[in-house]
């Protein structure tokens, strides 16, 4: 399965990827932002998108919404600090499939992933 990890911070993309390594999915792709991740979208083979929210240029949930108006099947996990019921809401009504709020833990993001392919 091949990962699209996309945030501004290269810490948090080493901390997921090596999440991802851990939980056998090796096969990751990195964006710095959702403009960034848009290409690397282009390029194909993108089985599943993590993303942050907070990013310069192109934040989560403007990369979101530019995903969904191109693919509305792929699925999106947002990963965020914003924890509130209406930010939530905001990112489901924007197209993210489910959330992990940082920090998050290696079980918690493996239980979002397997459930976006059950």
């Amino acid at each position: 399965m091949k990962i699209l990890v996309v945030d501004d911070s290269p810490t948090m993309r080493r901390i997921i990827i090596g999440n991802l390594v851990r939980m056998g999915h090796p096969d990751a792709v990195e964006g710095e932002n959702g403009r960034v991740g848009l290409e690397k979208l282009a390029q194909g083979g993108v089985d599943l998108i993590i993303t942050d929210w907070d990013m310069p240029e192109m934040n989560g949930l403007e990369f979101v919404r530019a995903v969904r108006s191109q693919d509305t099947t792929l699925p999106i996990l947002m990963v965020t600090t914003h924890a509130a019921t209406e930010d939530i809401l905001q990112a489901l009504q924007a197209g993210v499939n489910t959330y992990v709020v940082k920090p998050f833990t290696l079980e918690g993001l493996q239980a979002k992933i397997n459930s976006l392919f059950e």
